[in-house]
């Protein structure tokens, strides 16, 4: 029951003064309870932290020959020349040394390049403000007043601006989720993304050999990715694959999977879109738990184009260094935490559950564990390490002291930039609480959040398009994408910028960008 509570957070509104009965005149208040982002430093399990070391010492076996190699060059000519060493000895120690140079080379992954990337910016004349979102859901005449209320409460505390984009189809009085609308947005959205990825590129569509799409509700047949595919004339044997259902971490999964074949077929070219259709997420019922996301969903896409081409290193911007994927779903409430299901009157819509930062806490504390070996520094491993068995094998003394805590690795040291999927203000202010991270680390996903909405996968390329738009991205930074939705799942990207990144100069961020952080 004691952990239970722990989840809780109380917060006092609608202060005011009785104004009839035996208590006018006496200060009223009411107290609302919600459940907050659990502490997960508090819960670390070993066997994730097991797995992100065991995923370090998968890369070992080419970091081992370096050494070596280092021992080889130091050695003089005269050392080569010693009389002791026959021509036999020599000759058997040229072949290991050829041996351990071949292995390092074939078991080095072949690097990943991002050439560049593209965000889709919707027309204005798709722009909805918070109060606009409001009447236009009161005229389609789907809303009860207590409907209506609940949403407003929920775009007040949201993050979301007033400059979101939202298909004014969904607010029509006969509207209902079509094929024909569904494909009309996401194709809109998709093309306008890849025609400017290809012009910044110089890259013909006929060259891209591995194309991988994703979008959650929306799943037309034939694909998207067909749809892609038939729009650009590409060919024949183009490695093509469509994701649904996956939720906002679809985009790194995308990126994943997009990674692996690209393992398999060297000098290619692959395409990632990542994209949501919103007229397939509105729901206009009245279930609170599926009206939720009428409120932060907005239109968005984002187009990448990755090479494994050696030669591309001249122009790329940024380097794959990891990808780490968690997958909670074995849980059952992680499940079921976001469902799309049919409320009582059969009305479809998307349900997001009153344990969603519980269930997101958990994962995320699987997730940071097998993580953090990959990134952190030497020195915080340890000290994160120490205090971590120390609380294993004493749990009685670290249970009477009054430091309970575990140490909070500084995830600072290990990037100079973080993109987290912008789902919404209380998230977002939860993670920073809890991984104890600064303003400015935050600032691209609020920012995101206010300016374009919860845009679902995708966001996290709004957001880095963002970080560019403000020329705050060096040659040599670290930059971390973090993403989580439906499964429970939760999903991180690791980039190395290179020299070339610059100011960008077309980017969905140019004529607005000088109005964020909000206040400066």
């Amino acid at each position: 029951m004691g952990g239970e509570h722990a989840l809780l957070s109380a917060e006092i509104v609608n202060r005011g003064i009785e104004s009839s009965g035996p208590d006018a005149g006496s200060p009223t208040f009411s107290v609302r309870v919600r459940r907050r982002l659990p502490d997960f430093l508090q819960s670390v399990n070993l066997n994730n932290v097991k797995l992100g070391y065991h995923n370090l010492i998968g890369h070992a076996m080419y970091w081992a020959t370096i050494p070596l190699l280092a021992v080889v060059g130091s050695l003089s000519r005269e050392a080569w020349e010693e009389t002791s060493y026959d021509l036999v000895t020599q000759l058997a120690f040229l072949l290991v040394l050829a041996f351990t140079v071949a292995v390092y080379f074939m078991s080095k992954p072949r690097p990943i390049y991002l050439l560049d990337f593209a965000c889709y910016r919707p027309s204005d004349d798709l722009k909805v403000s918070n109060e606009e979102f409001i009447e236009l859901a009161r005229k389609s005449g789907k809303f009860n007043e207590e409907s209506l209320a609940f949403q407003s409460r929920i775009l007040k505390s949201s993050g979301i601006g007033d400059e979101t984009y939202v298909p004014k189809s969904v607010f029509s009085p006969g509207n209902c989720a079509t094929m024909t609308e569904g494909l009309a947005e996401a194709s809109t959205a998709m093309i306008s993304a890849l025609d400017e990825l290809f012009d910044k590129c110089r890259v013909r569509p006929k060259d891209v050999g591995i194309l991988v799409v994703n979008c959650s509700l929306f799943n037309p047949t034939p694909s998207l990715s067909a749809m892609i595919v038939n729009h650009y004339n590409m060919r024949g044997n183009i490695l093509s694959y469509n994701l649904g259902g996956m939720g906002c971490s679809a985009g790194v999964i995308a990126l994943d999977l997009a990674r692996d074949m690209m393992r398999a077929n060297p000098s290619s070219y692959a395409v990632v879109v990542s994209t949501e259709a919103v007229s397939f997420t509105w729901y206009t019922g009245r279930n609170r738990s599926m009206l939720i996301p009428n409120c932060f969903f907005r239109m968005g896409c984002s187009a990448v184009l990755l090479s494994n081409r050696r030669r591309d290193f001249r122009r790329a911007k940024y380097r794959l260094e990891h990808i780490v994927r968690t997958h909670m779903a074995a849980d059952g409430r992680s499940f079921r935490c976001v469902y799309q299901e049919e409320d009582e009157e059969r009305t479809k819509g998307l349900c997001i559950s009153r344990d969603l930062m519980e269930v997101g806490g958990h994962a995320l504390d699987a997730h940071i564990t097998t993580f953090a070996p990959l990134v952190l520094p030497f020195s915080e491993q340890l000290l994160f390490f120490a205090t971590l068995l120390y609380r294993h094998l004493f749990p009685k003394k670290t249970a009477d002291s009054a430091g309970t805590k575990p140490y909070v690795p500084d995830y600072k040291l290990a990037f100079e930039h973080l993109c987290v999927h912008a789902a919404s203000k209380a998230v977002l202010d939860a993670l920073q609480n809890n991984l104890r991270l600064e303003d400015r680390h935050m600032e691209a996903a609020l920012a995101t959040l206010h300016r374009f909405g919860n845009t679902s996968s995708s966001s996290i390329w709004y957001e880095l398009a963002y970080l560019e738009a403000k020329g705050r991205v060096r040659g040599g930074d670290r930059v971390w994408q973090i993403a989580f939705g439906s499964g429970f799942k939760c999903s991180s990207a690791v980039w190395k910028a290179t020299p070339r990144v610059r100011r960008p100069n077309r980017s969905p961020w140019l004529d607005c960008v000088d109005r964020y952080p909000e206040g400066s």
